[in-house]
């Protein structure tokens, strides 16, 4: 029987863990975090990890920076909360929003602020469908997500998302879900077919999808460029301009689930940029504050804004909102933080990183238990297999990622297991050249440790 410190006892007995086997956690406990700087963390203990996921990928300037402490603060003796209700406003709000058009690589009229992922892809369906009513369109109302896609955990978000457990008891997905094919090319390719086919026989599915279903009644496509949590999969690189053919002849509004991407993940500021395609508009979390404060938005082009303006005078308000959007403090934070990447040449830096990051990637496709290494910027997964010549990976009931994941703990390093066995790499964009090193350093002992035991049985 595992025996608790007092810290442990007390997570175990009154916190709710997202994302947790909640039966195994009560016989494991928690990794008890105590404060963080740079790309390092440590525990109680003292024990020092290095952020390999950075946080939930949104950790891009890393712990203890100053700047952004300070933007906080500053903000909370000036104005520590207002809300945009009811067309109240304030200047960091405004700013902000000012900031992300100049910014965004998508025509922007006005931008919504919530607090998470999850909430601006809610909010994208409710505004899909709010725009095609206020354009006589009530029949054009369904979306168009992806097999494996994560675009977050509320009812409609989580719809979205194409992972099964976050729909499994949840009685999801909602109605008016689309799924198609998950652009992983070494999962999915056929025999002999190449990366461009692949790509061809997938919007060729998209576009078949659409037929099936009546053009007149899918409204919308949503993608990330690179998918997260479905297990770090980056497309062909024809893939993008295919599916946005596809999605201009049939008039579906295009969404870039940027809330992983943006913000320099890829090598550029934003990921559609990166993949190739042009989006109507674009959700962003994350990153916008590395994290320090919890800010979302997504971007409103002019002709949604202009319908959204015909219903508001129908009905008489635009009847969307949250208490904490735009919140002045999470507002003040974000801005700083895009400061700092402008003036940090920071996007520039991680495009400079990214060949050291993906040769490191690219040297443990060769090792034994790695199926397929792949990544683009500074992200990345290995997927771990029983059988590299067959692709055949490992019963899922072995855990091996999870047991990767254990292992690289142990040695300092922390990561993820996502589906398929994928460990997923996604560290503070300010990771140097040498933790770079040392993060893959952690990652081959947890690798070898991992080999050792499934010799062991």
């Amino acid at each position: 029987m595992t025996v608790f410190g007092n810290q442990a006892v007390r997570d175990i007995e009154t916190v709710l863990h997202p994302y947790t086997n909640l039966a195994t956690h009560r016989d494991t406990g928690p990794l008890m975090l105590e404060r963080g700087q740079g790309v390092f963390v440590y525990d109680t203990t003292g024990k020092d990890y290095i952020e390999g996921m950075a946080g939930l990928w949104c950790l891009s300037l890393g712990h203890g920076n100053e700047e952004l402490i300070e933007a906080a603060t500053s903000q909370m003796r000036r104005l520590s909360f207002a809300h945009l209700f009811n067309g109240k406003s304030h200047d960091p709000a405004v700013e902000l929003a000012e900031t992300l058009k100049g910014l965004v690589p998508v025509p922007t009229s006005k931008v919504f602020f919530c607090n998470s992922g999850s909430e601006a892809n809610d909010t994208q369906v409710k505004l899909v469908r709010y725009m095609n009513n206020a354009l006589g369109r009530p029949e054009k109302k369904k979306i168009v997500a992806r097999d494996k896609a994560y675009h977050g955990v509320t009812v409609a978000s989580a719809s979205l998302t194409g992972l099964a457990a976050n729909h499994a008891d949840f009685d999801l997905p909602i109605p008016g879900i689309l799924r198609t094919a998950c652009p992983h090319y070494y999962r999915g390719a056929q025999e002999g077919e190449s990366e461009d086919d692949f790509a061809t026989r997938l919007a060729a599915e998209l576009e078949s999808l659409i037929e099936a279903e009546g053009p007149e009644t899918v409204a919308a496509f949503i993608a990330e460029p690179v998918m997260g949590a479905g297990g770090v999969v980056v497309p062909p690189a024809s893939y993008f301009p295919k599916i946005q053919a596809v999605c201009d002849k049939y008039d579906l509004y295009v969404i870039s689930d940027e809330v992983i991407c943006g913000f320099g993940r890829t090598g550029r500021m934003f990921g559609c940029e990166t993949l190739g395609f042009r989006p109507d508009s674009i959700s962003v979390a994350k990153a916008l504050s590395s994290a320090y404060i919890p800010i979302a938005a997504v971007t409103i082009p002019e002709a949604m804004y202009e319908a959204m303006l015909v219903e508001s005078r129908k009905i008489g308000t635009f009847g969307h909102g949250l208490t904490y959007s735009g919140h002045p403090v999470a507002s003040a934070v974000a801005l700083k933080t895009l400061e700092i990447y402008a003036r940090e040449r920071i996007v520039e830096k991680v495009a400079a990183k990214a060949s050291q990051f993906q040769a490191h990637l690219r040297r443990l496709a060769d090792h034994p238990l790695v199926g397929n290494a792949r990544g683009l910027g500074l992200v990345g997964g290995i997927e771990m297999v029983a059988d590299k010549a067959t692709k055949q990976g490992f019963d899922p009931k072995k855990g091996v990622g999870a047991r990767c994941v254990a292992f690289a703990e142990q040695e300092g390093l922390i990561v993820r297991a996502l589906a398929n066995d994928t460990v997923s790499l996604c560290p503070p964009l300010i990771i140097s050249p040498e933790e770079i090193d040392e993060l893959f350093a952690r990652l081959d002992r947890a690798l070898a440790r991992t080999q050792e035991w499934l010799r062991k049985g």
